[in-house]
């Protein structure tokens, strides 16, 4: 699967390792991520492409917020049985 705007991706590298957040950018190099609670839309994170795995496109109707993107996030830990952080 490929990165981009509305894919949710685990962070593979860094001291934010294993964390969920939704791709909201991205340019040649670096992904600009939220995860709507420690980092959110106005505060997005820039990753590196190569530290990051995709897991699944997101469903949002409309343009994403950052209640949007916790309930996404939430909702796919809880069907993985992982303890939200949100």
């Amino acid at each position: 699967m490929e990165i981009k705007p509305g894919v949710l991706v685990r962070s593979k590298a860094g001291r934010d390792k294993g964390h969920v957040y939704a791709a909201i950018d991205l340019d040649e190099k670096h992904v600009y991520v939220a995860d709507g609670a420690e980092r959110p839309l106005r505060h997005m994170k820039k990753k590196n492409t190569k530290h990051l795995q995709p897991i699944l496109k997101m469903r949002v109707d409309g343009t994403p917020d950052d209640t949007a993107i916790r309930n996404v996030i939430r909702k796919y830990e809880d069907a993985c049985g992982r303890r939200s952080r949100l």
